[in-house]
Order: structure tokens, then C-alpha cells, then sequence
């Protein structure tokens, strides 16, 4: 596949349309977390336990992840429990700490909402070259990793005094 010719672009140019990306998928976040009942910060939680698939995750880990305090990811684990997103059960290897597991049947809904606002991302591929999708996923991810450092680097600590 040819690449298509595309208008120029200046680094502010990207950066404005990420700001509006950014902007744009937290109302949208805000609206997916509103049609299954959530908060967006519970929604995330959740997403979290959906990424670490097979592997439970711990309370602890949540909270850093989400950058909230330990006593905030107890009550949003309340809040998914109650809700059926989540099940906690104790680390075999520590029995003081908890380790979280998605419901089968939750990871079904949220997938039921996700999977067409994925499938209109994934059609936006089509247009782009191999060569090209690679440079979009190598700067997403290190976009990432900018902005997880910022957020360590210029946030308080959540268990911060």
C-alpha cells in the first residue's frame, strides 16, 4: 500500500489535536462510565483489572495506578463489587493483602460498549500505511510514557499529607 499524500503538519498542530483527543475521550469516558453506572475514576479502576487479564491485581496497585489514595480504592472497590465488576479475594502469598479479578459477565458489558467506538478507531487504520501505523504506535506509546512521568514527577502523592 502507497501512502497517501497528507496536508503538513507542525509538532503544535499534533499537539492541539491531542489536546482535543484528550478533551474529547474524557467526555466520552464520562458518558461510558454514566451508561454502565460508574464513575469515570471506578471506570478506570476497572479498565485497569481488565488490562492485568489473568493476573489479579492488588488494592495497592490500583490505587498507584490510578493515582488515588489507598482508603479511595477501598470505597471504589466497594462501589465495583457491589456493582459485579469486580470479585476480591486474599493473596495466597499474603493473606493481609487483597487481590481484585474482573466478573466475566462485566468484562462482557463494557466490551459491548467499547467494541463499536473500537471498531470506527480501527477503521481509521485503513487509510494508513504499515510504515505509518508503526510511527503512530511508537509515538502514542512514548507519548504515554511522557505523560506518566509528568504525572509523577508534578502530582502530589496521593497518600501525600
Amino acid at each position: 500500500m502507497e501512502g497517501k499524500r497528507r496536508p503538513s503538519a507542525s509538532a503544535q498542530d499534533v499537539v492541539a489535536a491531542v489536546d482535543d483527543l484528550v478533551a474529547t475521550s474524557v467526555v466520552g469516558q464520562q458518558e461510558f462510565a454514566r451508561n454502565l453506572g460508574l464513575s469515570v475514576t471506578d471506570l478506570i479502576c476497572f479498565a485497569y483489572v481488565l488490562q492485568a487479564g489473568d493476573d489479579a491485581v492488588t488494592a495497592g496497585e490500583l490505587a498507584t495506578r490510578a493515582h488515588v489514595t489507598t482508603g479511595a480504592v477501598t470505597g471504589i472497590l466497594n462501589r465495583l463489587e457491589r456493582g459485579g465488576f469486580v470479585t476480591r479475594c486474599p493473596d495466597p502469598a499474603d493473606r493481609r493483602r487483597v487481590r481484585v479479578v474482573a466478573v466475566p459477565a462485566a468484562s462482557a458489558r463494557v466490551r459491548e460498549i467499547y467494541e463499536p467506538y473500537y471498531a470506527r478507531l480501527m477503521a481509521l487504520f485503513d487509510d494508513f500505511t504499515p510504515d505509518e501505523i508503526a510511527v503512530i504506535a511508537a509515538w502514542s506509546a512514548r507519548a504515554s510514557a511522557v505523560a506518566r512521568t509528568y504525572l509523577e514527577e508534578s502530582c502530589e502523592e496521593p497518600d501525600a499529607p
